[in-house]
């Protein structure tokens, strides 16, 4: 080997591991780099790709005596790989049940199909049951997919949800299965060498993924995995794209909890008072968040209840009664942390479980004290008494958790922007009463926003139950709570 070639080999060597490593965020030219990709999308390393299950919900329980079975069947490339069963329970969290396969470096595209199967029966998780097998393709140069799951999809990107044919109250076997697809890469930061190199000139041998490349709030990673541009400057304090009243700041601030900001999703944080010194109260069932979750998640609104998991779930002392300013005190110390712009103002709404409260056995308020709580904007927050849980509970023999679902669901109607006489029915005592003409008249209106039903059905209406009927559903403001009052 002549000195030359002996010198371009060792220029060749330092030109790859000392100049490649420093690339910035300056875009690169791509036709320049392409063929360098045309045999191997990651010259640099062979891809894994790992297909992980996060948890499955079952809507519907048909058969009270059926224990559920869940299991995943799922195909990537023609290869199959099948689950262990999942039984006992039809709320499954936290699975993290992992497929890890070897896939070709040089076809960019990898075919993934996914079945969730229930004792040996196919379930809904795509919105048909026609056609159970949700089908998915995965580009290894972006780590991106699409097919019957994408990004800005109704159901959430790594979410397939059987009621997006609008199966809510049907049988149909509707299920939610949550996800994620990714695969390796040589500096761990998530996006794939050849996005690196050929969409944003950033290292493939440095990890930039928390790095903030054009200043506009969001770190890198987070910006690609929602395919915004990292290079390019983005109003995220401004953008909601699924208008839920969260800014992509606080899509980004909430993303641990699975928040996605193309599909709507509703937090609340839930503060419970300490037992009393001869027992009094009591803790909110775990099973009330799976109640709630059932009635929400199937209209791709998933809901977040933070009992202590999203760092809310603060544990107050008892009080035999808590009368308006302490509970305004307990909204600034415990909720704001007596700091008035604190970030989870504009995310979380606040309940609170107190023991009791002359006034009503629940209520919803503008957390920064103004006097008028009815049809304003800016409701963000509402208190619950345990003695009207306790009573509710014993007077219809039906469990706590039914009725602190019933509650918390109704409240935070409130919060959405359905309020007393907004629509009519909504709140009025007189609906109770079969001798008064409300009761008649607003009958048709099914929906826990009404006294009449308030305790007997956890569901907003949809309005099609007839005349006087109002559709909750479609008339929910997710942004009402946010107008705090100046």
């Amino acid at each position: 080997m002549s000195k030359y070639t002996i010198s371009s080999v060792i220029t060749l060597f330092i030109v790859t591991l000392f100049i490649f490593p420093t690339l910035t965020n300056d875009f690169i030219v791509r036709g320049d780099i392409e063929s360098y990709h045309e045999l191997d999308y990651d010259p640099f390393i062979d891809i894994i790709l790992s297909f992980e299950v996060i948890s499955i919900r079952g809507y519907v329980e048909t058969d009270e005596d059926a224990v559920p079975n869940f299991s995943v069947l799922l195909n990537i490339n023609d290869e199959q790989f099948l689950s262990p069963n999942w039984g006992s329970n039809r709320y499954l969290y936290d699975i993290n049940w992992t497929v890890n396969k070897n896939v070709p470096d040089n076809n960019p595209e990898v075919i993934i199909k996914i079945q969730l199967i229930d004792n040996d029966a196919p379930c809904d998780i795509g919105g048909s049951l026609d056609n159970n097998t949700v089908e998915i393709i995965y580009d290894i140069r972006t780590n991106h997919w699409f097919g019957d799951d994408f990004i800005g999809d109704s159901s959430g990107y790594g979410r397939l949800n059987g009621c997006d044919d609008g199966s809510y109250y049907e049988e149909e076997k509707d299920c939610e299965i949550w996800f994620n697809i990714y695969q390796n890469d040589l500096d761990n930061d998530t996006i794939p060498t050849w996005a690196e190199i050929n969409l944003y000139g950033s290292s493939p041998f440095i990890d930039n993924s928390i790095d903030d490349f054009d200043n506009d709030g969001i770190p890198y990673y987070w910006e690609h995995h929602w395919n915004y541009a990292p290079n390019i400057w983005d109003d995220h304090k401004s953008l909601d794209p699924d208008d839920d009243g969260l800014t992509n700041i606080e899509e980004f601030l909430t993303s641990e909890w699975f928040s996605d900001p193309y599909r709507r999703d509703l937090f609340i944080e839930l503060d419970q008072m300490d037992f009393g010194p001869n027992g009094e109260g009591f803790r909110v069932p775990n099973s009330t968040k799976d109640l709630l979750a059932d009635r929400y998640n199937p209209r791709n609104i998933v809901y977040h209840l933070d009992d202590g998991c999203m760092g809310g779930g603060e544990i107050i002392p008892f009080d035999y009664l808590s009368l308006r300013g302490e509970i305004l005190d307990i909204y600034d110390n415990y909720f704001l942390h007596n700091d008035p712009d604190n970030w989870r103002r504009g995310v979380f709404r606040y309940s609170v479980f107190i023991h009791d409260n002359f006034r009503a056995s629940a209520y919803a308020f503008v957390g920064e004290g103004r006097i008028i709580n009815s049809n304003v904007r800016g409701i963000n927050s509402f208190q619950i008494t345990t003695t009207a849980v306790n009573k509710a509970a014993k007077r219809r023999n039906v469990p706590i958790d039914f009725i602190c679902a019933c509650f918390i669901m109704h409240e935070t109607g409130h919060t959405l922007g359905v309020d007393i006489f907004n629509p009519f029915g909504c709140d009025s005592i007189w609906s109770t009463r079969p001798w008064r003409l409300p009761f008649w008249i607003f009958h048709n209106y099914k929906s826990v926003m009404n006294y009449k039903y308030t305790f007997r059905l956890l569901d907003y209406s949809d309005g099609s139950h007839g005349f006087f009927d109002h559709d909750d559903w479609g008339n929910l403001d997710f942004t009402w709570f946010q107008f705090r009052e100046n």
